[in-house]
């Protein structure tokens, strides 16, 4: 080769080098592949663009361990829906009964789109945006969607978090402030609070102290100051932990992933000491069949399956993008699901057999009270001593001597009894009150602790743990955002996190209102929800029918080292796909059947009542939904219609000593390139070195490479097919 030559002079300096294909072409011996790589910019100075994002991709920050990875991923998926929401749709899903359809789901939705995240995200190493470009540009604003919900979710889980912290520091008195009504004093007269006397203590402190909440959405009643100011320590805290991006808070998911299972593992083994904790753990196990046939239960396992593994955030791409290409993603995805499974099955057995203690309690409250009545009654000859089994004594009456007491009376007094207002008390009555979501973290459990021995410190372990368990979550979610925005747009990394947090500070402190538990109801129950379902799968068909599954499982096998089970060739292309078009068309007929709602206090009944959104709260759903999707269509057409061009058809070559790469997203059939890139423009190769075919399944047979030296391209030139290739 001639020593002046271009070729020969990137060997010898560190400038860019610009030729054209035909002096390429004209070189007497190909470029040692092992030291340089062909760069196809699109536009005029692209390829200038693209030498920095292969420099940019080089320099991008790594996990400092495997742990450090696995606990981040753990990190974002447990989170305070694992503690609350799953033990919730068991109770009220029938118990044993809705593992069933959560395990089914799981397995033929939640494991398959877990890896296929992890997979796109490890091998293109980009965010979100950048991932679903490269998959299909037509559908890059899978991308922009991803970080829209992520915001969504993230502006309502950080309040849950400043909720928690005024939990946190609640907690650090005896008695706890909850567990018992507040007095009024009106000179010498003392009466108890009547909201409180009407309800519990810890339903009037949740309602009345934490939230001051007021009667319907309608009603602001304007910002609460103390959860205001804990949601500025909530931000402060997630702004600390993503900062300097993965550097920091891999460090934070040491503590933050590890420390729950440490308070839940604690809650188990008191828990099961408690009396009354294997009734509850029994009427947990016992399934109620029927439910398994009602589509209800299903759809909610569905949405489950997507939050509990974070589907869709885009969180589990920005974790995974910044791993080697030769990391065994398919163990992590079988690893990550079970761990969250194993999780949300822990929390059930904490939470029912505190339930069950907390039950067996108030069953005993419920016979003390109506013993009381029957007492009153007798009295007063209102009931004959003769409907009084001889050996119950009303100074130690058990449940099941109260429970034949009024079995008698009931059957004597038929006419009479509905105005005697005696309670049956059954403990199954109370383990089937089903408490929902933050009733079920800041009432209920609360409640039962009340009863604890050294009830604080239980109080402080558990309201750590949820602090450690959203801040998982919002690591991962704050991700899901500023990795894909970061690669885009190469927007300072430091000045944008802390941009973003106060951002969403200030659009949060509307869920700091008197109203704002009823906006946080709003934006997790629906705005987020049916968006997610689309962009889940979106993905699965951006892959499966796009890109292509058999295409998709051959960069899987180059890149992992061995071929993936069938399996998931079948779950991509066809069950996956399936299942969540019929659950998604599930959800839009049951939001259409059942208006959206809300569950609101109201303070003169201290109860709660259903009411449906006003007219201009669903114009804001509404416009939250179609905010959140807006970008998927309007990405579409700009590419369709070539309003935002995928680069230019002008071919230009760029390379820098010991680096490549390319980007062929937009060129003609009848562009020279094919001379480079295949034999016949047909021959598209694909964007991942290839030395094996994968074909679909039952195929054994590797791709035919042609004698060619350096592989099927059959010019002398190794081409790399993402930013990252690794030669």
């Amino acid at each position: 080769m001639p020593k002046n030559s271009k070729v020969t002079q990137r060997e010898h300096s560190s400038e860019h080098v610009t030729e054209s294909v035909a002096d390429l072409l004209a070189l007497e011996e190909p470029v040692d592949y092992k030291q340089s790589v062909l760069n196809v910019a699109g536009e005029a100075g692209g390829k200038q663009k693209a030498a920095a994002e292969e420099l940019d991709a080089e320099d991008r920050p790594a996990w400092n361990s495997k742990l450090q990875y696995i606990l981040a991923q753990i990190g974002f998926s447990v989170g305070l829906g694992n503690i609350w929401r799953f033990p919730y749709l068991c109770q009220k899903n029938g118990g044993g009964a809705y593992l069933v359809p959560y395990l089914v789901l799981l397995i033929i939705i939640g494991i398959p789109l877990f890896f296929l995240e992890l997979a796109v995200g490890q091998r293109i190493r980009r965010g979100s945006i950048g991932v679903w470009h490269y998959v299909c540009p037509r559908l890059g604003g899978i991308g922009f969607s991803s970080c829209i919900v992520c915001l969504f979710v993230g502006l309502y889980y950080n309040v849950i978090i400043g909720w928690s912290i005024f939990y946190f520091f609640k907690s650090f008195q005896y008695p706890l402030p909850w567990s018992e009504c507040p007095v009024i004093r009106n000179g010498t007269v003392a009466v108890v609070e009547p909201e409180c006397e009407k309800s519990s203590a810890t339903t009037y402190f949740w309602y009345r102290e934490a939230l001051d909440i007021s009667n319907s959405i309608s009603e602001s009643g304007g910002l609460n100051w103390k959860m205001t100011l804990c949601l500025l320590v909530a931000w402060s805290i997630v702004g600390m932990a993503v900062v300097k991006g993965i550097q920091s808070s891999g460090k934070v998911m040491y503590f933050s992933s590890l420390f729950p299972y440490v308070v839940l593992a604690c809650f188990l083994v008191r828990g099961l000491l408690l009396r009354g904790a294997v009734d509850g753990i029994l009427h947990m196990f016992t399934p109620k069949l029927d439910k398994m046939l009602d589509p209800q239960v299903w759809r909610e396992a569905a949405t489950q399956v997507f939050f509990a593994l974070g589907l869709g955030f885009g969180g589990v791409i920005a974790f995974s993008s910044y791993n080697k290409q030769d990391n065994n993603c398919h163990f992590d995805a079988a690893l990550v699901s079970f761990i969250n499974f194993f999780t949300s099955v822990l929390a059930t057995l904490v939470v029912f057999a505190v339930l069950g203690f907390k039950a067996n309690i108030m069953n005993e409250k419920c016979v003390v009270e109506n013993a009381e009545k029957i007492l009153g009654y007798l009295n007063a000859d209102v009931l004959s001593r003769a409907l009084i089994p001889p050996h119950v004594n009303f100074s130690h009456l058990t449940t099941k001597d109260y429970a034949e007491m009024y079995r008698v009376i009931k059957t004597v007094k038929e006419d009479q009894f509905s105005a005697l207002g005696l309670d049956p008390c059954l403990l199954e009555d109370e383990l089937d009150k089903s408490v929902q979501g933050t009733g079920l973290a800041f009432i209920a459990f609360t409640e039962a602790m009340t009863h604890f021995p050294a009830s604080p410190f239980w109080s402080v372990m558990f309201f750590l743990m949820l602090i450690n368990l959203g801040l998982g979550s919002m690591i991962g979610t704050m991700a899901g955002i500023t990795t894909p925005i970061i690669d885009t747009f190469k927007v300072p990394k430091e000045l944008f996190t802390v941009g973003c947090c106060v951002f969403a500070f200030f659009v949060g402190l509307l869920f700091v209102q008197r109203s704002g538990n009823y906006f946080v109801t709003m934006f997790d129950d629906y705005s987020a929800t049916l968006p997610l379902t689309l962009i889940v799968i979106l993905e699965n068909a951006a892959v499966a029918w796009i890109y292509g599954t058999k295409k998709f499982m051959q960069e899987l096998t180059e890149m992992l080292g061995f071929r993936p089970y069938r399996f998931y060739f079948y779950m991509w292309k066809f069950v996956s796909p399936l299942c969540m078009a019929v659950l998604t068309t599930a959800s839009i007929i049951q939001l259409g059947v059942t208006p959206p709602g809300y569950s609101a206090w109201i303070k003169e009944e201290a109860a709660e009542r259903y009411l449906y959104f006003p007219n201009w709260a669903m114009a804001l759903l509404i416009t939250l939904i179609v905010l959140a999707v807006l970008p998927i269509p309007v990405g579409f057409v700009l590419r369709h219609f070539h309003l935002l061009s995928d680069g230019s058809n002008t071919l230009s070559v760029s390379y820098k000593k010991g680096r490549m790469m390319k980007d062929i997203s937009n060129l003609e059939e009848n562009d020279e390139t094919r001379f480079i890139l295949s034999k016949v423009p047909s021959e598209a190769p694909s964007p991942m070195p290839t030395h094996r075919s994968y074909l679909g399944p039952g195929s054994t047979s590797p791709l035919e490479t042609g004698g060619n030296p350096n592989g099927r391209y059959g010019s002398g030139y190794l081409l790399a097919g993402t930013p990252e290739s690794e030669l």
